[in-house]
């Protein structure tokens, strides 16, 4: 009887395949490092974890290894160059456009408590809209337990742009929000709207007693600061406790804010941009009432995240603001002056890596990058040896 050459010759491709598949995924974890010379320091960019599907935010977990979320619903694990089956217990999202799981974020008491926070795009009546969680990692860090939603914006839309979001906690372990104007951009005056702000409450969703608005009568009692219109970046300074933001502009007009109680910071009265038609926003660059950006670029780098750099393993870059871009696929580092005045001071990694999502600095003072691509990476940026 001749055999079924067929079903072996198939048999034989698919084992290639998967070869192939697990090279692939070998070479691309095994990638040699560049090394890149900046203004002040050489450094050595690492891919720690490849063939990641949109990666949004990364932590450092208390044994070093990076907790990452992916835009379309899943968090990961990356231990020792091996990227984790997705942990279960993340609830659905909205992973359509710029949707989906955004930002992670762990208690200060972590390694205690096993609680983190994560930010999402949500579907409900009505459409979609940004959601705050919290939930505990299990102990064998497969699973998410005790998830909880302690916060949805009011009033959910149709559309799936622009929903921010990150997380910032304080020292006394509230949280800050950043929440996008969802592409309708007068909600972003609308202090009875939370799109277009940035909130502040507790880690139960509790309102803080210090909050501007906390009777709710001039303004919703959870937001901080209004006239945002889509910040997608958000942290505290370590050192001086300031809390400062990346927000992106319209065309042209990206910013970088410091959100104060009650303050209005603009959008869309206000702005450096103009609309994609080309056609002025507002009333131009200034209104009485209104808060100026502390920087902004134009044309528009498209803001990823934000970090101010405090570690040791870059002395040189000590109080500096990090800013990652999408649209312009590169790092940009600003400095303060003595007046507190922020100046662009260069760009790193042009086109190198593609589009640079979030930035995080690990303990030891490295950077953390994600990409966000289809096949997207984690990145480590560490000093160059001399």
């Amino acid at each position: 009887m001749r055999p079924d050459r067929t079903r072996f010759d198939r048999a034989g491709v698919s084992i290639a395949l998967m070869a192939c598949a697990l090279l692939s995924a070998t070479s691309a974890l095994a990638e040699p490092a560049q090394t890149i010379k900046t203004q002040e320091i050489t450094v050595k960019v690492e891919t720690i974890a490849a063939g990641l599907e949109h990666p949004w935010a990364v932590e450092v977990l208390p044994d070093g290894a990076y907790l990452i979320t992916e835009r379309p619903g899943r968090i990961r694990l990356v231990r020792d160059g091996k990227i984790s089956a997705p942990i279960s217990g993340v609830p659905e999202v909205y992973a359509h456009g710029q949707g989906g799981l955004l930002d992670v974020a762990l208690d200060p008491k972590f390694s205690s408590n096993r609680t983190l926070y994560f930010t999402a795009a949500v579907a409900g009546d009505g459409g979609s809209g940004t959601a705050v969680f919290r939930a505990r990692l299990s102990q064998d860090e497969k699973q998410l337990t005790d998830v909880k939603r302690i916060f949805l914006m009011n009033k959910l839309s149709r559309g799936d742009l622009q929903y921010g979001s990150r997380i910032a906690i304080a020292r006394d372990r509230s949280l800050f929000v950043s929440l996008g104007d969802r592409g309708q951009q007068d909600r972003a005056q609308d202090f009875h709207d939370d799109a277009g702000s940035i909130i502040h409450i507790e880690a139960d969703g509790s309102i803080p007693a210090d909050n501007p608005f906390k009777d709710g009568k001039r303004a919703l009692p959870e937001i901080w600061s209004k006239g945002h219109r889509n910040p997608q970046g958000i942290t505290f300074d370590s050192e001086t406790n300031k809390l400062y933001t990346a927000e992106h502009g319209a065309k042209g007009g990206d910013e970088i804010n410091t959100p104060e109680a009650g303050k209005n910071y603009g959008w869309p009265v206000i702005s450096y941009g103009v609309n994609y038609s080309g056609t002025k926003i507002g009333v131009g660059t200034a209104k009485a009432g209104m808060e100026q950006p502390r920087f902004y670029w134009d044309p528009s780098i498209a803001p990823g995240a934000i970090s101010v750099y405090r570690g040791k393993m870059f002395p040189e870059w000590n109080g500096d603001i990090l800013v990652t871009a999408l649209k312009f696929e590169l790092l940009s580092r600003l400095s303060l002056d003595g007046k507190s005045k922020i100046t662009e001071r260069e760009r790193m990694f042009d086109d190198k890596f593609g589009r640079l999502r979030d930035i995080t600095v690990a303990p030891d003072g490295a950077l953390l990058i994600t990409t966000d691509e289809e096949d997207g990476a984690l990145l480590r940026v560490s000093r160059a040896k001399s």
